[in-house]
């Protein structure tokens, strides 16, 4: 495998500053792994289950390919994101995988990375104009949310409903997964809430407690990722509200067990693992001048119930 002339300089610079990498890979120099002598890095978007999963997929699978790898996490924050960034580029990684939070808000510092020529590789989303980075491996959020749509679509068979909406935080993944969700809905179902619980379960927790106060007569709720689904499940269920039917994403085993006992409706399966193998791989095989693997991979979608919880892919590597 030959690597371009940039991926040499990254690498000289890398020595010259000492940078102690997060992980090292398991090749030598001539590379046990088809990623050769390569360094990486890895800026993850916040510490939720979904994020931590994609962490360890990229580890192990930078490990598997024989690169090294300097991670950071961004936390929800756009200008911490900048900053992660920037400071990858002073480490001289050859290429920087990103988990964002908040597409839009990202474009400085893929300009920052392009002026530096070091090439960023997208997980999750893209941007609308791909020419600026080097690939992503996205997962079609819209349609996720739209298989959730369906799935109430399905159910209520016709009859007017009232459904509400726990999103995400604002920006990105949130915004694309409700809007998909909303606009999938039939005539028949009625958005009566639509509050953000910020990926986490203590907010999604009051905005149930409101939402359901607001609307004892809900009869949906599409939640943004199951971490928060579990709370708003518990609040539903202590309000009195047992008979409300959720619908989430992420397909864990414990979203699996909670779809088999009736607890969530229906997830919608977005593994984590796949996403970021398929980033470490395709990243790598990129950077290499004499390979070709397509600049945008998408990520296969599968909406669980319980007639087909075999059909779950493995979401977190062990």
């Amino acid at each position: 495998m030959t690597f371009p002339a940039r991926t040499l300089r990254r690498l000289a610079i890398a020595v010259a500053v000492g940078t102690t990498a997060v992980l090292s890979g398991c090749g030598n120099d001539s590379g046990s792994g088809s990623g050769g002598s390569l360094t990486l890095g890895f800026v993850n978007g916040d510490t939720s289950e979904f994020a931590t999963c994609l962490q360890k997929a990229v580890e192990q699978e930078a490990k598997a390919q024989g690169v090294t790898l300097h991670t950071a996490n961004s936390q929800m924050d756009a200008g911490r994101e900048l900053s992660n960034v920037e400071d990858m580029i002073s480490r001289g990684v050859d290429a920087l995988v990103v988990q964002t939070v908040n597409v839009d808000a990202l474009e400085g510092g893929i300009a920052k990375a392009k002026a530096a020529d070091v090439p960023i590789y997208l997980t999750s989303v893209a941007t609308s104009d791909v020419s600026g980075i080097l690939g992503a491996a996205v997962v079609d959020l819209k349609k996720l949310g739209a298989l959730d749509a369906g799935w109430i679509a399905e159910d209520a068979g016709g009859k007017q409903v009232h459904v509400g909406v726990i999103a995400g935080s604002p920006g990105a993944a949130s915004d694309l997964m409700v809007s998909g969700f909303t606009e999938a809905l039939p005539d028949n179902a009625k958005v009566v809430a639509n509050q953000p619980g910020m990926f986490n379960p203590a907010k999604a927790q009051d905005v149930a407690e409101n939402m359901i106060q607001a609307h004892p007569d809900l009869d949906y709720a599409f939640v943004a990722n199951e971490e928060m689904a579990f709370a708003v499940r518990k609040t539903f269920d202590a309000a009195g509200a047992k008979d409300v039917k959720i619908v989430t994403e992420n397909g864990t085993d414990k979203g699996l067990a909670a779809v088999k006992d009736g607890r969530f409706s229906a997830t919608v399966a977005n593994s984590p693992k796949v996403i970021c193998e398929t980033a470490v791989t395709n990243t790598v095989a990129r950077l290499d001048d004499k390979t070709k693997v397509d600049k945008i991979t998408r990520i296969p979608l599968t909406l669980i119930t319980k007639d087909n919880l075999d059909q779950a892919p493995q979401y977190c590597p062990e």
